[in-house]
């Protein structure tokens, strides 16, 4: 009775609260939202080609911002890598872009390690990542990972095969990131050269085992997207920073006498217009790669890099171990031997010393009987001679 009372006077005095939102498992993508558009994204984007390409315009054209441009001459002595970082917002939506281009590729006489520099500075950003990775009290939700996402390879428009340069580099580099063919200034070669084009780049790739980035088809919603986006692989793009009204608006276009290339870009999705003297309008669907997609495909790679190369130390420090501990081992034994070699030295010395005592000890024996003797008989030839001594002193 008297618990009643007490539960009775709890329920009496207990203050209601509402609800502040819906609870529910099917809050969980919006809470997702959430937290990803309050954290932001960071994404990096490498730009390898030669000197005048049209990266840097392409960059200004895929964000619709203006980025800080350098001029770069055709006289680098080596490849240099510049990386500008950049915090852009588009809705509420934050985005920590880096930019890393290759200043001076493909403009030196000898070409031979001009890949070499763009491998290091990837395979710097791997490592550095690693070890913030490895320390023991990590500090990733505000690290600034600067692993390379995409690869923009920018391929010459000259409507005949690859260089020599661009198959060695992206031999070299499909096996660290994502790589993205894109042919640069497209609309100076004709439409049939350029469908030509792709099939002998694609095929010059094909044959020399070069791994370029592939949409994937395997969630069934994006199925028929991705499939239509790996047909248009290599993606030829026209990048440009000049405004042209078109239709009363201000749009990013290229103006020439006979059309326009405009120009319709977000960070996600770009579609290039071409029009031509017909007014007849052919849309080129370009999908780079979105961020979600990159991430998630990096952070899979990155992962299963790091279980192998956690296995990988796992067996080397076993081995080491095992290695070490048959060092010991040997070693012990060793030690084992010689202490057994210096125990039966340390028996022989012993025994040699106690027969040299007992022999010693012998002689002095035999030694203080003759000194004994010796003694007796000075004894008695001295008691002798005084008593000679006496009988003759008694004679006289």
């Amino acid at each position: 009775m008297a618990s009643s009372g007490v539960v009775g006077q709890m329920d009496m005095n207990a203050r209601p609260l509402a609800l502040s939102g819906h609870v529910g498992f099917d809050s969980l993508p919006d809470q997702l939202v959430n937290k990803s558009t309050s954290q932001g994204f960071c994404f990096n984007i490498l730009c390898i080609g030669e000197t005048g390409i049209g990266k840097s315009t392409l960059m200004d054209t895929l964000f619709n911002t203006n980025f800080e441009n350098f001029e770069s001459s055709h006289f680098e002595p080596k490849v240099r890598l510049r990386a500008q970082t950049y915090d852009l917002q588009e809705s509420n939506v934050r985005l920590k872009l880096t930019v890393v281009n290759t200043v001076g590729f493909g403009d030196q006489m000898n070409k031979q390690q001009s890949y070499q520099h763009i491998v290091d500075y990837i395979d710097t950003q791997f490592e550095s990542y690693l070890q913030e990775e490895l320390k023991i009290k990590r500090s990733l939700h505000n690290y600034h990972d600067s692993r390379i996402h995409a690869c923009l390879n920018f391929i010459a428009p000259s409507g005949h095969s690859l260089k020599s340069l661009d198959l060695v580099t992206m031999k070299k580099l499909d096996s660290k990131v994502n790589i993205i063919p894109v042919i640069a200034k497209a609309d100076t070669i004709s439409k049939s050269e350029l469908h030509k084009f792709k099939i002998k780049i694609m095929s010059e790739l094909v044959s020399n085992g070069v791994q370029i980035y592939q949409f994937p088809i395997d969630d069934e919603t994006v199925a028929n997207i991705n499939t239509a986006m790996n047909g248009h692989l290599p993606f030829a793009v026209v990048g440009s920073t000049e405004e042209v009204n078109i239709g009363n608006k201000m749009l990013k276009a290229r103006q020439y006498p006979w059309g326009v290339v405009q120009e319709y870009t977000t960070i996600l999705e770009k579609l290039v217009c071409v029009k031509s003297r017909n007014n007849y309008v052919e849309f080129k669907p370009l999908f780079f790669v979105s961020l979600q997609q990159t991430y998630e495909a990096k952070r899979q790679e990155f992962v299963g890099e790091l279980q192998r190369r956690e296995e990988e130390m796992r067996q080397t420090f076993v081995q080491r171990v095992e290695e070490k501990e048959s060092e010991l081992k040997d070693g012990e034994r060793e030690l084992q031997g010689k202490f057994e070699q210096l125990k039966r030295l340390h028996a022989e010395e012993k025994s040699k010393l106690e027969e040299k005592r007992r022999s010693l000890e012998k002689e002095m024996s035999v030694f203080s009987k003759r000194r004994a003797a010796s003694e007796l008989l000075q004894a008695q030839a001295f008691n002798t001679s005084s008593n000679n001594k006496k009988d003759k002193e008694r004679k006289k």
